[in-house]
């Protein structure tokens, strides 16, 4: 039996089924490049899910996290705090978008920094409902499932779930469904099911997730805001998978030009290591009492080591630049696979910066969504050293999410291996 079957059998044994993963038992890791235990070389175009924006291991990060090793692991932010918390937050709060005084706090999870936005949203406004958007992902918790725009696999038999969050439409261009219809939609909300009045928050995720990575139109957020606005709301950016460059610019709803009141992030935040942050205008931070938010774990010295480290490279290594070459590259390439004629199964290419997509579809004119292909895709281009994502409410999109420190060879060889991949399988 092979090390790979025999951690198989463990896994099967020991490991609830509904925490699904893949049949790559990690080894080890540089960069964009992951070795398996049998020593099996793939190249990672997911990421850790865009977690990885700085690859495998990235050398600051790594030096960081050791020497905080040294002085200290954990002391409770709540017991002893320490000063690069307050750095990491000083940071966030200059870097958020929005010309006014803010205030940061750190968690571990992104799915913990939607929770607490929901908490700080509620205290701040005396107001309990909250509209969230069909294909959303906001976490597994029970709040984040409940704003989740996705019944399976996250919502399926876990309810009820928390009260009073309500789902509007959210646009998908290529499936003709427009920002005024969008609009439309969020206001009908206000007529059928909830006053605007009652409203906290709305919580929108500048480019979808797990949803199918379908790109806000950039008109869409500045109407969310304008609603926002009119009613007293305050607006949640969902940046946990779209912050640190990841799109082309720190945060993505900067695309637009818009100001959210709330941020949350994760993923990309701290290079590996379990960290996460909501920042938000700081007399809505504030509204909360002493107490009131927090968490045991909140804030680690060693997660925060490495978030001011990503931070440094970042801005160092201009990887917003590096984004947009990256995006480019892949759009450009991905295009022209299309265009061959037996690639009519490529409904649409997308991307913002180096948050890409492939659309897979049984029909280019009804655009009916092909999830068996988008399935043999994945499939043989992990026979093939190569590491994917699917996405999407009917999983029919393949996400493209390669570190951003990924180097040029190495991420054509990707592409190469995905062509390789759609060629056979489209054959078969």
């Amino acid at each position: 039996m092979s090390v790979t079957a025999a951690l198989q059998k463990r896994h099967e044994q020991a490991i609830p089924r509904g925490v699904a993963t893949k049949s790559i038992y990690a080894g080890r890791a540089e960069n964009a490049e992951l070795w398996d235990v049998s020593g099996r070389r793939y190249i990672d175009f997911a990421a850790g899910i865009a977690v990885l924006n700085t690859g495998h291991r990235h050398p600051d990060v790594v030096a960081a996290v050791t020497e905080q090793m040294n002085a200290f692991t954990h002391t409770c932010f709540h017991v002893a705090p320490y000063e690069s918390y307050i750095r990491l937050a000083e940071r966030l709060n200059a870097l958020t978008p929005g010309d006014f005084a803010k205030k940061t706090m750190l968690v571990t999870t992104g799915a913990e920094a939607v929770e607490n936005a929901v908490k700080v949203a509620r205290s701040a406004t005396g107001r309990s409902a909250i509209i969230a958007f069909g294909g959303a992902f906001h976490g597994r918790t029970m709040m984040g499932m409940a704003l989740t725009g996705k019944v399976t696999p996250y919502k399926k038999g876990f309810g009820p779930f928390p009260a009073e969050v309500f789902h509007a439409p959210y646009p998908k261009p290529y499936h003709g469904f427009s920002t005024e219809q969008a609009i439309a939609g969020l206001r009908q909300l206000f007529l059928n099911d909830v006053d605007p009045g009652r409203v906290a928050a709305i919580i929108v995720e500048p480019v979808q997730g797990e949803g199918g990575f379908y790109i806000a139109p950039f008109e869409f957020l500045k109407e969310i805001r304008k609603v926002c606005d009119e009613h007293g709301i305050l607006m949640i950016a969902d940046e946990i998978q779209t912050g640190f460059a990841r799109t082309g610019r720190m945060f993505a709803v900067e695309h637009a030009g818009v100001v959210p009141d709330l941020i949350t992030m994760a993923k990309g935040l701290a290079g590996g290591f379990p960290l996460a942050a909501l920042t938000g205008r700081a007399e809505i931070m504030d509204a909360a009492a002493p107490g009131g938010l927090g968490g045991t774990y909140g804030g680690s010295p060693i997660g925060i080591a490495a978030a001011n480290a990503v931070l440094d490279i970042v801005e160092r290594d201009n990887l917003c630049a590096r984004a947009e070459s990256i995006g480019a590259r892949m759009q450009e390439r991905l295009e022209a696979i299309a265009k061959s004629n037996t690639m009519s199964g490529i409904g649409e290419v997308r991307s913002l910066g180096a948050m890409v997509a492939v659309e897979f579809v049984t029909d280019r004119e009804t655009r009916e969504p092909d999830a068996a292909l988008t399935s043999a895709v994945i499939a043989r281009a992990q026979e093939k050293g190569l590491i994917l994502l699917s996405c999407g409410v009917n999983a029919n999109i393949v996400r493209l999410l390669a570190p951003l420190t990924i180097p040029d060879a190495q991420l054509d060889e990707g592409l190469d291996i995905l062509e390789q991949s759609l060629r056979e399988v489209v054959k078969h």
